[in-house]
């Protein structure tokens, strides 16, 4: 797992005419930073950083807490029309209208080519639902009626009690809403056609498979480095891409995983 992604670090860190020599596995031979400043010489990424950041943040917050509202009411017996909400809210795990209808669709609502086209489609997940709603039901219902006798709402419950004692599964919600979002470009590619709303996977992909972008770049870093000019190539642009890409989540996955693994030990309920 970790040599893959040290072999392309190495190579972005490595000279392109010296790359191409082949025999770069386990340490540059040349060092260089130049491929970076060559990937980062275009303001495209940083504006498909920030658009890719802001998805991730406003994505995973909105989305984890409409779930998690769904799934609490589900949980409640008295919720009418209950036998009808859960197959409605099942069937669309195994079935879906297309993506020429949900393309339509998303036309339709007015969301294409706007920011929202990355929130509002992911604002609830059946999947998470049941995850979510499966760890609510096993909270003591002693709790929600003493808070109920105590003249508090199903929304000051939901707030004040169920959801500090769904930490452990929301953080586990979180994690893969995250990475979800972070990793997703194909929600950009079909449903975006303005370069400002692009993310950075969708910018590594035009990297990876149209040459001429990864050209560009090269050409616009000659003239921040001109010295370095001759030595790009555009497989090390590709490498970089994909470190400059990768690092971020990678980075903070792990404190992630590490407060997820926490919350395991949290919100118990003392007798």
């Amino acid at each position: 797992m970790i040599y893959p992604l040290w072999y392309v670090l190495v190579g972005s860190l490595n000279e392109g005419q010296d790359y191409l020599r082949g025999g770069v596995y386990f340490w540059p031979r040349a060092f260089t930073l130049s491929n970076y400043q060559a990937v980062f010489s275009d303001q495209t990424i940083l504006q498909a950083f920030w658009i890719t950041i802001l998805k991730c943040i406003v994505g995973t917050v909105t989305s984890l807490f409409c779930t998690a509202m769904t799934a609490y009411a589900i949980t409640r017996p008295e919720l009418k029309f209950k036998k009808f909400y859960i197959p409605f809210i099942m069937v669309t795990m195994f079935f879906s209208g297309g993506l020429i209808p949900y393309f339509i669709l998303i036309n339709g609502l007015g969301l294409f080519d706007s920011f929202w086209v990355y929130i509002i489609p992911g604002l609830f997940s059946a999947y998470n639902m049941i995850i979510i709603q499966s760890f609510m039901r096993e909270i003591s219902q002693s709790l929600v009626e003493s808070a109920k006798i105590d003249g508090a709402s199903e929304y000051r419950i939901f707030l004040s009690i169920i959801l500090p004692l769904s930490k452990p599964v929301l953080a586990t919600i979180a994690l893969f809403t995250l990475v979800g979002h972070w990793n997703s470009y194909f929600d950009s590619m079909m449903y975006t056609n303005s370069q400002e709303l692009q993310t950075i996977q969708l910018f590594l992909k035009k990297v990876i498979t149209d040459p001429a972008v990864a050209s560009r770049l090269g050409s616009a870093a000659a003239t921040t480095i001109p010295e370095q000019a001759t030595k790009l190539t555009p497989q090390v642009i590709k490498l970089a891409t994909m470190i400059v890409t990768a690092l971020p989540i990678i980075t903070v996955y792990p404190f992630l995983q590490k407060y997820f693994a926490k919350g395991f030990t949290m919100g118990a309920v003392k007798e």
